[in-house]
């Protein structure tokens, strides 16, 4: 059963009773809340997922709704909690969407120790992934949208999941996150792609949610190999120019990219090590996503 099976109702009732547990990639989370906007939102961005059987391990029991007491009349605020505890500040009602989607970055960086987590995005074809490391405001978000919506398969906007021998990506799909400017861009480039309503003022600007395409979904459960490591960078007008890379260099910066490196130790080190070694490393710059996608599907066998 899919989350999109339950009418709104029975997803409104389900969120703010005992909570709906959602297959989520490799995790499976309880979410309760009463918030209609996110009942609405997680129909939207979550329809295609699975729901978790009766009496599933549940990997994160996660809130979302007002703290207590007079707060939540004379400025109203939503909070995030894991296992009751809210581990940031309460937003505004309308950051709701974008609160839960950090918040379960959050829970997954800080618990899921399992694998070797990079900030970067993943995507895969033709069994070969190649891993998007990137820096806020480097078009990385914006490049994985056009290049899921071109045939690609989203592992992950946010999360790269690597095993502790350096040779599997673990999928993650989820949305992902758009903001400002790269909103319209992908409105225009993938007109078919399922965003949600832009949410104005939060901490990164302008943020909107694009749905993780239905065949990744699908296909959750289905690691691939690591085959490419590219650093893009969107550089406006910019013709798009591949540029190989050092091992060496490649990496240092894995490593600076790494949510839970210095957790692993050697372990970490050799795991980037060999998913290096196994890999072509490029510098990317674009300026035009049809160039980008281009020069994707032409990219070189490691």
């Amino acid at each position: 059963m899919l989350v999109a099976d339950l009418d709104d109702e029975a997803l409104r009732r389900t969120l703010a009773g005992a909570g709906l547990g959602v297959r989520v990639g490799p995790f499976t989370l309880r979410l309760t809340s009463a918030q209609p906007v996110l009942a609405r939102s997680l129909r939207l961005l979550y329809g295609p997922n699975p729901i978790a059987p009766a009496g599933s391990f549940i990997d994160f029991h996660i809130g979302v709704g007002p703290p207590a007491g007079l707060r939540r009349w004379v400025r109203p605020r939503i909070r995030f909690t894991l296992d009751g505890v809210a581990p940031f500040w309460p937003a505004p009602p309308a950051h709701v969407a974008p609160l839960f989607e950090w918040g379960l970055n959050w829970c997954i960086v800080t618990e899921a120790h399992r694998y070797l987590m990079l900030h970067a995005a993943a995507i895969e074809r033709d069994g070969h992934v190649a891993i998007l490391p990137g820096e806020p405001g480097s078009g990385k978000s914006t490049l994985c949208a056009a290049l899921v919506n071109r045939g690609w398969r989203l592992l992950t906007d946010e999360i790269t999941m690597i095993s502790l021998d350096g040779r599997q990506i673990t999928p993650l799909a989820r949305p992902v996150s758009l903001k400002n400017a790269s909103i319209e861009v992908i409105r225009r480039f993938a007109p078919e792609a399922v965003l949600s309503p832009p949410v104005e003022g939060t901490s990164k600007g302008t943020v909107a949610l694009m749905r993780a395409p239905e065949a990744s979904i699908r296909r959750m459960a289905e690691s691939a190999r690591p085959r490419w490591v590219i650093f893009p960078k969107y550089v406006k007008d910019a013709p798009a120019t591949l540029v190989p890379e050092t091992r060496g260099r490649t990496l240092i910066a894995l490593g600076d990219a790494g949510f839970n490196y210095s957790i692993h130790g050697r372990r970490g080190f050799e795991a980037l090590a060999n998913l290096v070694e196994d890999s072509a490393c490029f510098r990317f710059s674009y300026g035009h996503l049809d160039d980008a996608v281009a020069a994707f599907a032409a990219l070189p066998s490691p």
